[in-house]
């Protein structure tokens, strides 16, 4: 498409650094959802029932924010992409093995890519205070709640 249909309320620097904070966010939400499933359908071993609930409960949370940054980042005139070949070349998540996974082995990979979110998030949230306050409130509710995810999985573990 030669023009874009949604105009925005920002000046176009502003719309390109909100853009790629949103676009990249996307990313990292959408690799999770899909990276917390694949441990759903894998984890084994003691408390299984438990880690593959709570596994559910945070791919609901990765699924939610995805759609939040997607729909201000269609809203400020930013076609989003979740298509997998987009995500898979601009998440900043950590990778996961393939196969079964002990309850234990789960429990470190989501304290890990948590973290790792967090701290990406963190950065998105410094970069996008000049350019839009409305995309760093989004951010920074969500950094709280992933932040708390953050923190449960790691009760669990120690």
């Amino acid at each position: 498409m030669a023009t874009a249909p949604i105009t925005s309320p920002l000046p176009d620097d502003a719309k390109q650094i909100v853009g790629t904070v949103l676009q990249d966010s996307l990313a990292d939400y959408v690799d999770l959802s899909l990276t917390a499933k694949q441990w759903h359908w894998n984890v084994v071993g003691t408390n299984f029932r438990e880690a593959h609930l709570h596994l559910d409960e945070l791919v609901d949370l990765a699924r939610t924010y995805s759609d939040e940054v997607a729909e201000r980042a269609a809203a400020l005139g930013v076609s989003p992409d979740g298509r997998a070949e987009t995500v898979a070349k601009s998440s900043g998540l950590p990778t996961t093995d393939e196969g079964w996974r002990k309850v234990e082995d789960v429990n470190a990979a989501v304290v890990e890519t948590l973290a790792a979110l967090v701290a990406r998030l963190r950065e998105r949230i410094a970069v996008t205070d000049e350019p839009d306050p409305v995309t760093q409130d989004l951010l920074i509710g969500q950094t709280a709640k992933i932040e708390e995810a953050h923190w449960m999985w790691q009760a669990k573990t120690a």
